[in-house]
């Protein structure tokens, strides 16, 4: 079966300003194209996610916009199955599409952190990060780079068919299931743990700045969609949503605490991310 893989890359942690897209078509099982660009977004790079990436505004400096992007990008992945690991890359490319006012490409979604959650049990709850799962599988790769991670979500889905022996047809019905022996909505969750069968399940979400609902209305939606709820930023804290007003303040003390110790763990080597309120009230929609 012919399918396509795709990851981004991000300049700030609006999702929608997306600096890198990266597709790996597999056509048989097999790696057949490769296609990467660097994306100019328009908007300000973030240290934080240029030390992640190492991609910063001399470097798309002539790139096309996204609309160009998405033009080449439609040709290659409409009408197909498009593989991403978690939901974070279709949401930014949701989020782009909407703020370039395009149609969102038109694809059947495969979330290959869904499909590893279910193919190997020790992946269940957590772990299931792209680098952890890819690790586990032997495959190796330059992290954070657009095309290296969008071949090794293709790597991962390749990997589950055949220690499954489920196809990636059967694969797009299979990730709609809960997870063996976790029935969703268990009375054993606890109020601020999230539902294991949540395709958030194994994130840990921390609240800061102004939000556009009660503090306690987001906390119980993360917890719907399977996040942990903290009430500080910790070692834990692999989610920071920050109302959409508070992260447009770039000057340092504008920032809150918990913005800025997020930062601090980010530089540090800690898997965060950053999300606008925005962004993660589409991460939800779409999971």
């Amino acid at each position: 079966m012919r399918f396509f893989s795709i990851d981004v890359e991000t300049a700030n942690p609006n999702m929608a300003s997306i600096c890198q897209v990266g597709v790996a078509e597999y056509q048989d099982e097999k790696l057949v194209r490769e296609w990467v660009s660097l994306v100019d977004p328009d908007d300000y790079f973030c240290p934080v996610n240029v030390s992640i990436h190492g991609i910063d505004e001399p470097a798309v400096v002539g790139a096309p916009i996204f609309e160009e992007v998405y033009e080449q990008l439609a040709s290659m992945l409409e009408g197909n199955v498009v593989v991403c690991h978690t939901h974070f890359d279709r949401v930014a490319l949701t989020q782009a599409c909407d703020l370039a006012g395009l149609t969102p490409l038109d694809v059947v979604w495969l979330d290959s952190a869904k499909v590893a959650r279910r193919a190997w049990s020790q992946f269940a709850q957590s772990g299931y990060g792209l680098s952890s799962v890819a690790s586990f599988i032997g495959y190796e790769f330059k992290h954070h780079d657009a095309l290296e991670d969008a071949k090794a979500a293709g790597e991962i889905l390749l990997a589950a068919v055949r220690h499954t022996q489920v196809s990636v047809s059967e694969w797009l019905e299979r990730v709609e299931r809960t997870l063996a022996g976790l029935p969703r909505g268990s009375s054993g969750i606890k109020s601020m743990e999230g539902d294991p069968n949540g395709p958030l399940a194994g994130e840990t979400v921390v609240f800061t700045g102004s939000l556009s609902i009660r503090r306690q209305d987001a906390a119980d939606l993360a917890v719907k969609f399977g996040c942990n709820v903290g009430s500080g930023v910790t070692k834990k804290t692999t989610l920071l949503v920050v109302g959409d007003q508070d992260v447009t303040r770039l000057a340092g003390e504008a920032k809150s605490s918990k913005h800025r110790k997020a930062e601090s763990l980010i530089k540090s080597g800690q898997k965060m991310r950053i999300l606008t309120e925005s962004d993660f009230a589409k991460l939800v929609e779409l999971a």
